[in-house]
Formats: structure tokens, C-alpha cells, sequence
């Protein structure tokens, strides 16, 4: 048994693509037509770390209580968490790619930490491993 997806709410599909595939360099998985329980289109989008089990089903927002959710996912709490191998790569990378840091990087007993928007404005931790 494993965890496959985790949906996010997003506003738009290709602004949610290129903020995880091009800016955090996840990979796009699938992004295929499909169609919503009432019968309108919508698109099956899967983003995921590289060589990551678990993925996240980017689902565009349909109707006005799920935009109200967009950025809201975990209630303004960090919700989700990226581990890396070299956290001072990673942040230096996304950093110069425009990702909104909340925090300065610190070291916790878990490893190092630094509090990150995506682009919906959920919270996520990047983790690197204790120095």
C-alpha cells in the first residue's frame, strides 16, 4: 500500500505546471483531457519529484467554494514538505527562481528548514537532511 496522489487546488493548470515542473524541477507525469462527474472538460495533470512514489494531481479550481480553497489547503498551516539532498542547492536554486521564502533557512533536531510558498500560496517546508 502506498500514498499515490495528493490533489491541489490551483487556479490555472499551466501556471501550476511550470511553478512545480520548471521552477521547483518536478516532473510532469501526465497531463491528459478528461472530463468532470457532470460531463465538462477538464485535464488530469500529475506532477512529481524525480523519482518520487507519490505525486500531486493539479486540479484546477471548478466553482467558487473550491477558489476559495486555492492557497488554503492545510487552513494557513505548512501543509506539505519537499525533502532534499542539498538543501543549500535546492534553495539557492529556487531562490533564484522568484520562490517566496517566509523564513529564514534554520536548523532544527529533523534538519534544515525554510518555509516556502507554491503558487496557489500554500505553505510548504523544504527539508534538507542535519548538518
Amino acid at each position: 500500500m502506498h500514498l499515490g496522489l495528493i490533489a491541489l487546488v490551483v487556479s490555472e493548470y499551466d501556471p501550476a505546471i511550470s511553478f512545480f515542473v520548471d521552477t521547483l524541477g518536478f516532473d510532469l507525469v501526465e497531463d491528459s483531457p478528461a472530463q468532470t462527474n457532470d460531463g465538462r472538460a477538464k485535464r488530469w495533470v500529475i506532477v512529481r519529484p524525480p523519482g518520487a512514489a507519490t505525486g500531486l494531481l493539479l486540479a484546477q479550481a471548478d466553482g467558487e467554494d473550491q477558489a476559495a480553497a486555492v492557497g488554503k489547503q492545510a487552513a494557513g498551516r505548512v501543509g506539505f514538505f519537499l525533502h532534499v539532498e542539498d538543501f543549500d542547492a535546492a534553495y539557492a536554486r529556487m531562490a533564484s527562481a522568484g520562490v517566496q521564502f517566509l523564513t529564514a533557512p534554520r536548523t532544527e533536531p529533523y534538519g534544515r528548514v525554510v518555509v516556502f510558498l507554491d503558487i496557489a500560496g500554500n505553505k510548504w517546508d523544504l527539508l534538507g537532511p542535519a548538518a
